[in-house]
This record gives C-alpha cells, sequence and structure tokens, in this order.
C-alpha cells in the first residue's frame, strides 16, 4: 500500500504544473472548495508565474499519459470542473511525441512471442498516430492486405497504476470532507475512470468492442467498422482494417471532395442515437479525429478503446426524455425523472418540470449555431444540485459522447437542428420498443417464460416434501388436478396450466 505521504508528494508535483498553467485558480476561488484542498492549492501555486487565462488542457498533457485521460473523463463534469474548465479539456486529443520505431518493434516481437516480420510484409516505421496509451503503424499483412497496427506503449501500465493509486486517494479524502463535493461523489469519478482504462490497456477488449459494434449496426449501413484481424491481435497488439478516407475534422477536404455536408452531419447523428439508444451500446470517443468520411457519404469511426453501455430501462428513459424535450412534454420528462429514481421522492413533480422548461424551451427550434451548450449545461447541474440529484455512473459516457457528436455536426453543417434530426428516430424508436404491439410480446414472452418454470417449481416441491413410505402419492398442490394414468398416478397441470393460459389471454386482451 503506498504511504500518504507519497500520495501526497505527487499531488503536490502535479499541482505545481496546473499551477503554471493557470488551472489552480478555479479551485481558490470556488467556495465549495473544502479548505484543506484550498491550502494545497495554494502551497503548489507558490513562486508559480499564472497566466491570465487558465490553460487546462496544457496543463494535464505536460503532466502525462494518465492525466490526459483523467483530464478527458473531467470534460464531462462541468459540474465539478467549471464551464470553462470542461470546455478547454475538451481540447485533450492524445497527441504525444512517438515511440521509437525500435522501441515499438520490440514490443511487438514480445507481444507475438515471434518475429513480426513472419506475420507482417511490412510496417511504416514512422507512426500515423501517437496518443497517450499507444501508436499506430501502417502495414502490409503477408496475405497483402493494408492495415493499422496499434501498440500499447511500453511501461503504460505502470505509470497508469501509480496515478490511479493516488487519484484514489485523494477522491476518498475529499470526499470524506462532505459537503457539495461529497455529492458529487468524486470517488465514483476516478472508479469510472478506471474501468475505462482497463479496457484501454487490453487490446483484445477493444478489438472485441470493434466487432460488437460492427454487429450492433448493421441496420446503419452508411457507418462503417474496420473488420478485426484476430490472428494478429494480442493483448497488446491490435490490427484491424486500414481505413483510407477524410478525417471529418477536414472540412476543406471534403468539400473538396464533393461530399454533402449537411448528409454526413444526419448520418452520424443517426448512427449515434442507434448506438446510444436502439443497441445500448455506443461509441464514447466520437472526436473527429477517429472519425472518416469514405466513397458515397459513408462515415466509418476508429480507436474503439472507450464504449459506454446502457440497459434496456435507461434507454427508455433516455428516448422518454429526449422526446419530452424534443416536444416540450417537460412534465412527462420530470416525472421519468421520478420514476428512475434520478430526484429524491421528496421534491415536487410539478416544480422539477417548470426547472426542466426554463432551460429546454430557449433551445427548442433553434439551430446549434445559435445555442450555447454550456448554458444549457450550466443550467441542468443547477437544476441536479436545486433537486440534489445524484451523478447516475451510466449517464457519464453518454453526457460526454452526446456533446462530441453535436460538436462534430456543428462542424460540418452549422445549420443542423439536432432537435429535427433526432425526432424521426427517437418517435420510430418509441413507438416499436414501448406501443402496443410490443406491449403485447413483451407480455407474452413474460407469460410463457413463467409457465416454462412450472414443472422446475413441482419438482422442487416434491424433494421439499416427499411423501412418507408406503404412503399413496398426493398432488403437492391443492390447485393441481390429478390424473389416473395407466397403472400409476401422473401429475397433471390442468388447473394451473388453465388458469396461465388465460391470464396471457387477460394480459394481451386487456393490457
Amino acid at each position: 500500500m503506498t504511504a500518504p505521504a507519497i500520495h501526497l508528494w505527487r499531488l503536490l508535483k502535479w499541482g505545481r504544473i496546473l499551477a503554471r498553467h493557470g488551472a489552480l485558480s478555479g479551485i481558490e476561488r470556488d467556495p465549495n472548495t473544502p479548505t484543506p484542498v484550498r491550502r494545497l492549492a495554494r502551497i503548489a501555486r507558490i513562486g508559480a508565474r499564472v497566466p491570465a487565462v487558465p490553460r487546462y488542457a496544457d496543463a494535464f498533457q505536460a503532466i502525462g499519459p494518465a492525466a490526459i485521460k483523467l483530464g478527458q473523463t473531467l470534460a464531462t463534469r462541468p459540474d465539478i470542473v467549471g464551464e470553462a474548465a470542461s470546455n478547454d479539456l475538451m481540447r485533450l486529443q492524445d497527441a504525444l511525441p512517438p515511440v521509437p520505431y525500435d522501441t515499438i518493434h520490440a514490443a511487438m516481437t514480445r507481444a507475438f512471442q515471434r518475429d513480426p516480420a513472419e506475420l507482417f510484409a511490412s510496417i511504416d516505421p514512422v507512426p500515423v498516430g501517437a496518443a497517450s496509451i499507444a501508436q499506430v503503424h501502417r502495414g502490409v499483412t503477408t496475405d497483402g492486405r493494408t492495415v493499422a497496427i496499434k501498440v500499447l506503449r511500453p511501461g503504460v501500465e505502470e505509470d497508469f497504476t501509480r496515478a490511479i493509486d493516488t487519484y484514489e486517494w485523494a477522491a476518498a479524502q475529499v470526499e470524506a470532507m462532505g459537503g457539495e463535493l461529497s455529492r458529487l461523489r468524486p470517488r465514483l469519478v476516478i472508479e469510472t475512470f478506471k474501468r475505462w482504462t482497463a479496457r484501454e490497456l487490453d487490446l483484445r477488449r477493444e478489438a472485441a468492442s470493434a466487432s460488437e459494434l460492427a454487429d450492433a449496426m448493421t441496420a446503419e449501413p452508411d457507418f462503417l467498422v474496420p473488420k478485426i484481424d484476430w490472428q494478429r491481435t494480442t493483448g497488446r497488439v491490435l490490427t484491424l482494417e486500414w481505413i483510407d478516407g477524410i478525417k471529418l475534422s477536414n472540412r476543406a477536404a471534403l468539400v473538396e471532395a464533393g461530399y454533402d455536408m449537411q448528409a454526413l452531419a444526419n448520418t452520424l447523428v443517426h448512427a449515434f442515437l442507434r448506438q446510444a439508444i436502439a443497441e445500448g451500446f455506443f461509441h464514447a470517443d466520437m472526436h473527429q479525429g477517429n472519425l472518416f468520411a469514405l466513397p458515397g457519404g459513408k462515415i466509418a469511426a476508429i480507436d474503439f478503446g472507450i464504449m459506454g453501455r446502457i440497459d434496456r430501462r435507461a434507454r427508455v428513459w433516455l428516448a422518454e426524455i429526449l422526446y419530452g424535450l424534443i416536444t416540450g412534454n417537460y412534465k412527462r420528462v420530470a416525472e421519468i425523472h421520478f420514476e428512475a429514481g434520478y430526484v429524491p421522492p421528496h421534491h415536487n413533480v410539478a416544480e422539477f418540470a417548470t426547472a426542466l422548461r426554463a432551460v429546454g424551451e430557449p433551445m427548442r427550434g433553434m439551430a446549434v449555431k445559435d445555442m450555447s451548450i454550456g448554458m444549457m449545461l450550466d443550467g441542468l447541474f443547477n437544476i441536479t444540485r436545486d433537486f440534489d440529484m445524484q451523478t447516475q455512473p451510466h449517464l457519464l459516457l453518454l453526457q460526454k459522447t452526446m456533446v462530441m457528436v453535436e460538436g462534430v455536426a456543428t462542424s460540418l453543417d452549422p445549420d443542423i437542428n439536432l432537435w429535427d434530426a433526432a425526432a424521426p428516430f427517437v418517435r420510430e424508436w418509441i413507438r416499436t420498443e414501448l406501443g402496443p404491439e410490443a406491449a403485447v410480446a413483451d407480455r407474452l414472452v413474460e407469460g410463457f417464460r413463467t409457465l416454462s418454470r412450472l414443472p422446475d417449481l413441482v419438482r422442487n416441491i416434491e424433494r421439499r416434501f416427499p411423501n412418507p413410505p408406503g404412503a399413496p402419492p398426493e398432488p403437492p398442490l391443492k390447485h393441481i388436478e390429478v390424473l389416473r394414468v395407466g397403472g400409476g398416478w401422473r401429475y397433471a397441470l390442468v388447473a394451473l396450466v388453465s388458469a396461465g393460459a388465460s391470464l396471457g389471454l387477460g394480459w394481451v386482451l386487456w393490457g
């Protein structure tokens, strides 16, 4: 176990870097900051030349790979770091100086336990991308396919382990101080960050995520996921199909190539909604550098290290919330929050609906270019404070990804109205999943599952209450009719099955 003195030393060292970039000024000014934290920030700032405008992203970049990933996590939490810091942290794109190719080649040899030349005809020593966890090289397999080869940086696991250890310790100390920071659940933030990182440090899991997403997106033929080369993939090396397209960040090249920018933006929004609402499994790092335009107006995604998952109940709530905001049905949105347990029951539903209206109504019918997403998020987080709402873990990634997708869609088509783009998809999904036909199907399935468990129920009762030796067998339940078949007794679940069938029919007819 790491000693508290070591944690404090690391925090002070990181604090010095944050101070030099002006990233501690907000902590010192925030009235909700606990006194011990404010004191530590002041100590870290001693002697530092603080710039007038804080550079949060630059500070996390200077600290190192683990801090970059933490900064990306905090970018989803303007309620913790503030709107200005959250917006600036969105600039973090994982760009780091590359590792020398000799080091990468040695890492590949250890991962494959043989010379990479046995698997690849050629590998370009100049990387096409170098991120905080891995870097990517272009290669050609021995059977002639062009592929992207992603290799973990040597020593990255140890660096993350040390950093996360201190993050967890610091979060526990701060949360124990109570107050506003306790409500924001910093330990949960670090735990979420730890889970994301664990997935990214095992490239087999990233490969599995890409494969699963490809299966889920068959209904969206204009959104493509590269194929995985499983024979050339290990925990430390990922090999996948090479994507030859134009990055969505290069708008000028897209226009020159003749792409329909409005169509690309709508394809992106629809692909995200299908992932998040219809499938419950979504790419959670959809920034412009990870998205490519391909011939035919298609979009391809790369980098599947961070993925989000939402269960069906949460997806239903999400769809109804989105549709309620789109249609202005704030009362229903408020009711959903209470039904989901997001808002404690001692609050008033009507008051919460009014608070939602104050945030949502100014945004309806406006193009994204005329909206202030920062102001909207600030309003929503003020609501969470006023109504004692705690952070929902499964919505952290979703919130971050929605902001990212919105930003990319706006860069493609500044006049896009996300409400209008989302409404048809959300409306159809609600009709399909929550309409009368779906309700009947769900009840029929539930009824048949119940009936299928009855034989096991009878056998369990027989084992629990056996007949004494020599006694004639008796039915285990008085509602089961006993029929004599041949020379022995057989149980027939006539009454029970009939009652179950009648109940199922009643569900179908009367709901």
